[in-house]
């Protein structure tokens, strides 16, 4: 328990597959997918993670058919109405890192509220990427500091990395930006474009069960198969 990550990421991959086996339509497996999320995100706050970043919907998902994507936006309005007291008696604060702009102005008051609801909790940040992609990020995050050289309140050589990281969606998660341990589901070997920068010293598990099917206990053995692992971050002594 002592070596608990203390950022978990998980790319919640594998709802559509799970529906096809069971030949149900792909919508099955996102509403059974955002049962997994809630109880996922209670065994994670209770194993004390600091926190839980969840890829629920990327800057790519806009290419899929148009019935599934409503059916998303709808899931937050879902997820939140039923949730948020739950999370409020957890203690964990509701955090969303993504061009939510784009989103439908009922899923923004959704999202909008859970924030402020749980503004006050100080337990684990569940952190949801909504409407996110790293390479947007990234480009985001240029510009911003490309304004301010322009703007002369910022020189070229005076770029650090800690620069570029402070001008990331992440950038609110303080020293706890960076994923520990990224864990994706149902069996694919890829990052997806799901946090490029912070993911760069991360361990990286992937698990052949699709989201829904995942649970507290596959949280655990994901976390099991991150502490017999050495983190040396580019030098000799094991962390």
């Amino acid at each position: 328990m002592d070596r608990i990550p203390a950022h978990i990421a998980i790319i919640m991959d594998g709802n559509g597959r799970w529906a096809k086996r069971r030949h149900l339509p792909r919508v099955a497996g996102h509403k059974q997918g955002m049962q997994t999320v809630k109880k996922v995100a209670i065994a994670a706050s209770d194993l004390g993670v600091k926190v839980l970043s969840l890829y629920a919907f990327s800057t790519e998902n806009w290419k899929r058919p148009a019935a599934e994507v409503n059916y998303l936006m709808q899931l937050p309005i879902r997820f939140f109405s039923t949730f948020v007291p739950d999370l409020v008696k957890h203690n964990v604060r509701v955090m969303v890192m993504g061009d939510t702009s784009r989103l439908p102005k009922a899923t923004q008051k959704a999202v909008n509220d859970a924030i402020k609801d749980t503004a006050n909790c100080d337990g684990m940040v569940l952190n949801f990427a909504l409407n996110y992609g790293g390479r947007d990020e990234i480009t985001r995050a240029v510009k911003q500091i490309a304004t301010k050289v322009a703007a002369g309140q910022l020189k070229p050589d005076e770029i650090t990395e800690q620069t570029i990281s402070d001008h990331l969606m992440s950038a609110p998660l303080g020293k706890l930006a960076d994923p520990d341990l990224l864990i994706r589901t149902s069996g694919e070997e890829r990052i997806s474009n799901f946090m490029l920068w912070q993911i760069g010293y991360s361990e990286l598990v992937f698990v052949n069960e699709h989201w829904p099917d995942f649970n507290g206990d596959s949280l655990k053995r994901a976390i099991r198969e991150f502490q017999g692992r050495h983190r040396r971050f580019g030098g000799l002594v094991n962390q």
